[in-house]
């Protein structure tokens, strides 16, 4: 690249743009790395400086346009000061990026988060995005480091007296969350003010409500009251499976074999965001053999009205049962149902963690334990069994329809 003495009267004889069409820099034979860049497609004259860092790395940095500067002298002045900078390993680049994380707001930091982890499963976007639209909503706006300790003693308070305590918990979960993710790129963050809660959190009892043995024929009953076939096949699901709303909700046609009698989720459909695959017990199969004999020939298993095309917040058909019955459940609390009669079959507890996709945990033995699938069908079935007895439900012959007893 060419060199000159950055005087005025040898800019001025600079041309730009540049015959070649490209830019071209004009190194200064005074200042070693103070430049002059003369632009391909424009008249744009602007002054850099250009330096190796101490971990050799290259950085080039704009001095300023030449009108911007009365002398050369002004721009060659500031270009060494940014030159020594460089020597001592101070980026410009770098220094404004971390002035821009400095500033960047809740929200930003939350969509930086997303956006990073793509691999996120929707409903835990959706979660973290409504407990800073919602829940935080105040602080949405605010940089995140404006945050202080006072703030959070004070909104967990505020989140737990407007919305409930596990609300407030996940509230100050999600700000721990994005706060140790800005802190990943802003070293000058420090710890989260959330480490002030330390035993502040609020204690949320785990939820027991299920489906009791001796409610089960009733509540079965009340479910096939249900105004049409799909919510009643829908909850039998639920029930029989142990999957999880999302999971059964969103069922595909295409997840289902009915050669080999197996439910087949994909890795991005499941919480544990691994394949699982769940054998059909007779009742199961049974079930989805007559869904499919309706004739339906669309996607989804449980397909409805909705701007997804399948069942969504079952809300309503819980709601319908319990004016039938009396029963007051959710769809997890049928998982937790269908938990509890496994246990009462005194399945083993590697089994039971299998048939509803539970992790087995860091369990060394758990790792050289593997059930196949025979053994999980088996266990399936024993479920099944009890389940059917308890809900006073009497099978034909295998592979046939199954009916209530009543």
């Amino acid at each position: 690249m060419p060199t000159l003495k950055l005087t005025r009267a040898a800019i001025e004889k600079v041309k730009a743009p540049d015959p070649s069409g490209k830019q071209v820099i004009h190194w200064d034979n005074e200042l070693r790395g103070f430049g002059l860049l003369a632009s391909g497609k424009t008249d744009a004259k602007t002054y850099i400086a250009q330096r190796r860092l101490p971990d050799g790395r290259t950085r080039r940095v704009t001095v300023g346009a030449v009108a911007e500067f009365a002398r050369p002298e002004d721009a060659r002045r500031k270009a060494g000061e940014l030159i020594q900078g460089l020597r001592e390993g101070k980026d410009p680049r770098e220094e404004r990026r971390r002035a821009a994380a400095r500033e960047r707001t809740l929200r930003a930091w939350l969509d930086a988060y997303l956006a990073t982890n793509r691999e996120l499963r929707p409903a835990s976007r959706s979660m973290y995005t409504h407990a800073v639209e919602m829940w935080l909503e105040a602080w949405a706006d605010r940089p995140l480091r404006s945050i202080t300790r006072d703030d959070v003693e004070r909104k967990i308070a505020e989140v737990a007296r407007d919305h409930g305590k596990a609300a407030a918990n996940f509230a100050m979960v999600t700000l721990r969350l994005l706060w140790r993710f800005a802190a990943d790129r802003d070293d000058t963050l420090g710890r989260p003010p959330t480490a002030v809660l330390k035993r502040a959190w609020f204690a949320i009892p785990r939820r027991t409500r299920h489906v009791s043995a001796d409610n089960l024929a009733r509540f079965l009953a009340a479910v096939e009251k249900l105004p049409g076939r799909t919510h009643q096949d829908f909850v039998k699901i639920l029930l029989f499976t142990g999957l999880r709303r999302s999971e059964a909700a969103a069922l595909r046609w295409e997840e289902v074999d009915f050669g080999l009698r197996v439910i087949r989720l994909p890795a991005g459909r499941t919480k544990s965001n691994r394949r699982f695959d769940l054998p059909m017990s007779s009742y199961v199969r049974d079930l989805l053999v007559a869904r499919r004999g309706l004739g339906d020939d669309g996607v989804w298993v449980f397909g409805a009205d909705s701007k997804s095309g399948h069942i969504e917040e079952p809300a309503s058909v819980f709601e319908a049962i319990e004016r039938l019955c009396g029963i007051r459940v959710s769809a997890h609390d049928l998982r937790r149902t269908f938990v509890t009669i496994a246990e009462s079959c005194d399945l083993s507890w590697l089994a039971m963690k299998i048939l509803v996709d539970h992790a087995t945990g860091a369990d060394v033995t758990a790792g050289y334990a593997q059930l196949s699938q025979a053994r999980v069908r088996s266990a399936a079935e024993v479920v099944c069994r009890k389940l059917m007895s308890l809900c006073e439900i009497i099978a034909a012959n295998e592979g046939e329809n199954v009916t209530r007893v009543g």
